[in-house]
């Protein structure tokens, strides 16, 4: 299974630099452009989930004592699994979206578009079961029925949400705000100054140095995290394509690979230093954590929601409001429960969409004519 893995996602980077090589100078541009700092904040958003708030103090002391992680610092192994060049996998997704989807319309193939949507719904769904999976590690006392409970009313949020794309955009800034708030009212509380914060930062350094480690699994759990990043990687760039400024290939690849990279790095290091210097994060600051996370949840929930309801056709206008939030709540928190209950794992669905990749790599190959019509 890793040896698939190992393939699809060295294949993936070189055809990310190839794209970036022939069309570098090829306008991309959404069919609901936006400004370049709304785009980024749906990206950031809808890309990411409750795993960057609440994994890295978790996963901090892993990696720094398990040996497969020994290479580098645990502040560059958190970035490497987060941070720049996983984003090559959304930029290529986002360009074929925005530039080579119109030309050839694969995605309107019937069965490929039944895979593609039964893939958004799946993962869709995980990232439900994370938020329930994870939550006792940072709410106290919180018990089962609670858990379930506020999982329930987190997938109602956000089946409402995506009921309209602008809601879609409003929580989306508003969570990219928030976090930027949290993320200073963190490093505010840590005491750090400039100087230390900064050497902190440094650290980050060691990914740069060792970057070559990241192309393949390091370990299972990186293993895991790639087949999560594959499972996100279609449709993510499908539903934020649809909004991305007119700029050139070589931008959009430029701006995926660095804005996304600057917050995360902040972020990490801002949690880095609470870890390294030993700091306990106030019950106050938790709660912050906590509510940032459930609006990443929220996020990447609705973005997924309007992505295949748009996709099927199943939106407000066919359904009606009230039937739209009852049958997607419904769907979606019965997978979640499926996920808890059953042996099902991301695992599965990252390697459907390596499967799913193959098949365009060789349709496209087929519809060659097209392709390089792009340039």
């Amino acid at each position: 299974m890793y040896s698939i893995l190992s393939v699809a996602t060295t294949i993936t980077l070189l055809t990310s630099l190839f794209v970036c090589f022939k069309w570098g100078r090829v306008e991309c541009r959404g069919t609901i452009p936006t400004s370049l700092l709304t785009f980024c904040a749906i990206l950031f958003t809808s890309g990411l989930d409750v795993g960057l708030i609440m994994f890295p103090l978790v996963e901090f002391p892993v990696y720094a004592t398990e040996a497969e992680y020994g290479f580098a610092n645990p502040l560059a192994i958190e970035f490497g699994f987060w941070g720049f060049l996983v984003w090559a996998f959304y930029f290529l997704t986002t360009f074929y979206f925005c530039v080579v989807e119109p030309k050839v319309q694969l995605f309107e193939i019937k069965a490929v578009k039944l895979v593609n949507n039964l893939i958004i719904i799946a993962t869709c769904a995980f990232t439900g079961f994370l938020f329930l999976d994870s939550v006792s590690d940072y709410v106290e006392g919180i018990s089962a029925v609670q858990k379930f409970g506020l999982v329930a009313l987190i997938v109602l949020f956000a089946v409402y949400s995506s009921s309209h794309i602008r809601y879609v955009k409003l929580l989306s800034v508003a969570s990219t705000l928030l976090f930027v708030l949290l993320g200073l009212l963190l490093a505010l509380a840590s005491g750090a100054s400039v100087g230390g914060f900064l050497l902190t930062a440094s650290g980050i350094g060691e990914y740069f140095s060792n970057i070559h480690h990241f192309f393949m699994p390091v370990s299972d759990y990186h293993g895991w995290y790639l087949f999560w990043w594959f499972s996100w990687s279609i449709m993510i760039g499908q539903f934020v394509a649809r909004f991305v400024p007119p700029m050139a290939t070589w931008q959009l690849l430029t701006a995926l690979l660095i804005i996304p990279s600057i917050a995360l790095a902040l972020w990490f290091t801002t949690l880095y230093y609470y870890f390294v210097n030993e700091i306990a994060v106030g019950p106050v600051l938790n709660l912050a954590m906590v509510g940032v996370g459930i609006l990443f949840v929220a996020n990447s929930l609705d973005s997924l929601i309007r992505l295949y309801t748009d996709n099927l056709g199943l939106g407000i206008k066919r359904l009606g409001l009230a039937t739209y939030l009852l049958a997607h709540w419904a769907l979606i928190y019965g997978l979640v429960l499926l996920y808890q209950f059953t042996p099902m794992q991301i695992e599965w669905v990252g390697l459907v969409v390596i499967g799913l990749y193959a098949a365009i790599y060789v349709l496209l190959l087929r519809n060659s004519k097209q392709l390089y019509a792009t340039s």
